[in-house]
């Protein structure tokens, strides 16, 4: 069959037996689900209940349609799984070459079950697909093994960490991107595949090109219009490390656990002192117009905003250097650097003593070989809160440590934290735009009224988002209304904003049950303590309120009966899945 934007066939590979092979994926499955997030999420429908290393859980990555063509930041790709951090239904995206050369190859999806009887990597060339030996490879670091597989294609590994099983290991991109958060990278591990490589040399065909090209006209004149992605805030220009500052001017910068919201000494790791220090210049994914990574002279990947915040004030380290080195090493070994922060954190708040800047570089080495105190460490914050008699001091939802947005400065992104399927993530809802960039400085970030609904549409609509698969930075400019004309114009088939967001709707619904056959319920969508309890850092006519535990937990009641919930947060209907395609 002959299609527009996708490519219609899907991969299968069972490590097990070393099968590979080919096969269709329904034009209904397509254009319900469109790719990326969407397309994962519905191929686990017969999976999801399983062991997240159990061996036939499958690890699948997944582009949408408008990979392989030139829509802005479309470049990426979608790994889904479940995840052995957080026990969720879970979705990754990575932007890069390997998005771009997976979908050149003549796939809209991989789907790997199985576990090999030996380290192997799997080499994807067009029609040409085996399984090669790694043992050579095992044991090396991202780099190292990057290194070795050589310059044809693109690639994806893991490093020790994730060969380890450390529950929050990455799956590293060639070109410094991660699949990062929920610990895919220790699932790829179990199944012994160190790496895949990608190179294919097929186009996406585009059904209407005029239209296709004037939307994108419209796209780059919304980036250069925006203020945060070429203006003011200067994304385009520090990366995303341009939010330290205003966090701090917030009051809602993530310090000694989130114990506090305020670190004095954040100005020594902000978007413009770390082009100062490092010299930094532009980088990102490939053909993205915004760049937003950023990188030394010598291609060193500088770290991003939660990186700095969480090795920095988090811990309470001002050393900017520590923090890039602990960036460095955290890509090398392969682990999350939130997460790995975050624990870090919750343990030095429990035995009484921050790490200091020195300890870090040890620490982490320890945790993706799994020895020493990295035996512990390894598991996420939760558990290690829970081994040490201290559950309260993990600051996690869902098992996933929070991000660097303190909730108390931001009653949306609250919210947000404990309704995101994936556990602890500022990115199914995205409420920033909403709470903080704007100016003057938004009051209502410390109001809960009309948030729920903000936050329904938000998940929504970027679940449409990860599905076709996207940046979410494009919307600081962009809209639904100029991706429904790209998707349109590449398809052929007609969407609009509104079937965009159904879409999206029935995908965060379907995680949603997923999570509640496994067990999850209105208990697990809640904060720490903390939040509830103590303030922030109240200072420069801002005062920071622990939040309202009954003002929270009836915001959360509104919620649940907009998505059509029970009062528990679960389904009435144990039929929901056979209605859906």
């Amino acid at each position: 069959m002959y299609m527009f934007g996708w490519t219609g066939k899907i991969l299968k590979v069972d490590l097990t037996s070393g099968r590979c092979w080919r096969e269709d994926i329904s034009l209904e499955l397509l254009h319900s689900y469109l790719g990326g997030r969407g397309l994962g999420v519905r191929l686990m429908r017969d999976h999801f209940h399983l062991d997240p290393f159990d061996p036939q859980m499958p690890l699948i990555f997944a582009v949408g349609p408008l990979c392989g063509t030139s829509a802005p930041t479309a470049a990426r790709l979608a790994v889904v799984s479940r995840s052995p951090l957080t026990g969720t239904i879970y979705d990754c995206s990575a932007g890069g070459r390997f998005a771009w050369r997976f979908k050149a190859a003549g796939i809209d999806a991989l789907f790997i079950t199985g576990q090999s009887s030996q380290p192997v990597v799997l080499s994807i060339a067009d029609e040409k697909v085996e399984l090669r030996a790694a043992d050579h490879l095992w044991g090396q670091t991202v780099h190292q093994a990057m290194s070795a597989l050589g310059a044809g294609g693109s690639t994806a590994c893991i490093g020790p960490a994730g060969e380890n099983g450390v529950l929050y290991a990455n799956i590293m991109m060639g070109e410094g991107n991660s699949v990062g958060r929920g610990g895919l990278g220790a699932v790829m591990g179990k199944k012994r595949l160190k790496g895949i490589v990608v190179e294919g040399s097929k186009s996406t065909a585009v059904f209407d090109q005029a239209r296709f090209d004037h939307a994108r006209q419209d796209v780059m004149r919304l980036f250069r219009a925006s203020p945060v992605i070429f203006g003011e805030l200067g994304i385009g220009e520090y990366g995303t490390p341009a939010l330290v500052d205003l966090m701090r001017q917030r009051r809602m910068a993530p310090t000694e656990n989130f114990s506090k919201t305020f670190f004095a000494e954040s100005g020594n790791y902000s978007g413009p002192a770390i082009r100062k220090a490092c010299a930094a210049k532009k980088d990102g994914c490939y053909g993205c117009p915004i760049q937003c990574k950023k990188s030394t002279p010598n291609g060193e990947h500088l770290p991003e905003y939660e990186t700095v915040s969480h090795f920095g004030g988090l811990n309470g380290i001002a050393d900017l250097h520590a923090i890039v080195k602990a960036n460095t090493l955290c890509n090398e070994l392969g682990l999350d650097t939130i997460t790995a922060a975050a624990t870090l954190s919750a343990w030095g708040e429990i035995r009484g003593r921050f790490p200091i800047a020195e300890e870090i570089p040890q620490l982490l080495q320890d945790i993706a070989c799994r020895c020493h105190d990295g035996e512990l460490l390894s598991l996420g914050s939760r558990r290690v809160a829970e081994a040490l008699g201290r559950p309260e001091l993990s600051m996690s939802v869902k098992s996933l440590e929070l991000p660097a947005y303190d909730p108390r400065g931001a009653y949306g992104m609250a919210l947000a934290y404990c309704t995101s399927n994936r556990g602890g993530c500022h990115l199914r809802a995205y409420p920033i735009s909403h709470e903080i960039l704007r100016k003057p400085v938004p009051t209502d970030r410390f109001s809960f009224s009309g948030k729920a609904r903000i936050i329904k549409i938000a998940e929504d609509t970027n679940a449409a988002v990860d599905s076709l698969v996207a940046c979410k930075f494009s919307f600081f400019g962009a809209t639904l209304e100029e991706y429904a004309e790209f998707v349109t114009a590449t398809t052929g088939v007609e969407y609009t904003p509104q079937s965009l967001k159904e879409t999206g709707e029935r995908i965060y619904l379907t995680e949603r049950f997923y999570n509640c056959a496994n067990g999850f319920t209105a208990v697990d969508d809640f904060l720490p303590d903390r939040f509830y309890s103590e303030p922030g850092s109240s200072g420069d006519g801002i005062d920071i309120h622990p939040i309202d535990r009954d003002r929270f937990h009836g915001e959360m009641q509104k919620y649940y009966r907009i998505r059509g919930l029970t009062e528990d947060g679960t389904f009435a209907d144990s039929n929901f899945l056979e209605r859906l395609p």
